[in-house]
């Protein structure tokens, strides 16, 4: 199992907010929207679905991608899955008030990989991980 974690990042809304935005996957095109174009990784991706719980996209170069939430701790955090992957993923986003109208959070990706397929794709795996926790800082709330 690889850990990957963001850096931290503050968010200058308040924690409930934030959670209610990242709890639902309906809102994940926002941050979807900014991956491919910016942050140096050559990531495409394309017919992104979503539901409240589900999401669904085709990310080039991997594949048909689908994840889940598995479990929303309110207003600390929302743990995801792989439902269909090349790769078994969970990842945590996990959100902690700094003030009224801030708060700070970190993303954590375990991914089950070998430890020949984890050196290979550690450094696109933290990119994306920086680059997604990157953007969640900067949407509006």
């Amino acid at each position: 199992m690889k850990r990957i974690e963001s850096q931290v990042r503050s968010i200058p809304y308040p924690q409930e907010q934030v959670y209610a935005k990242v709890s639902d996957l309906n809102n994940l095109q926002a941050v979807a929207d900014g991956l491919p174009s910016q942050g140096g990784l050559n990531i495409s991706i394309k017919n992104l679905r979503c539901t409240k719980d589900t999401a669904e996209c085709e990310i080039s170069p991997v594949g048909t991608i689908s994840l889940g939430i598995v479990s929303r701790e309110p207003f600390k955090c929302v743990k995801m899955e792989t439902l269909k992957s090349p790769i078994r993923m969970t990842a945590w986003i996990q959100i902690v008030s700094t003030g009224p109208d801030s708060c700070k959070i970190r993303i954590t990706l375990d991914a089950d990989l070998n430890i020949f397929m984890a050196k290979m794709v550690e450094k696109p795996m933290t990119q994306a991980v920086e680059r997604l926790a990157e953007m969640l800082a900067m949407i509006p709330y």
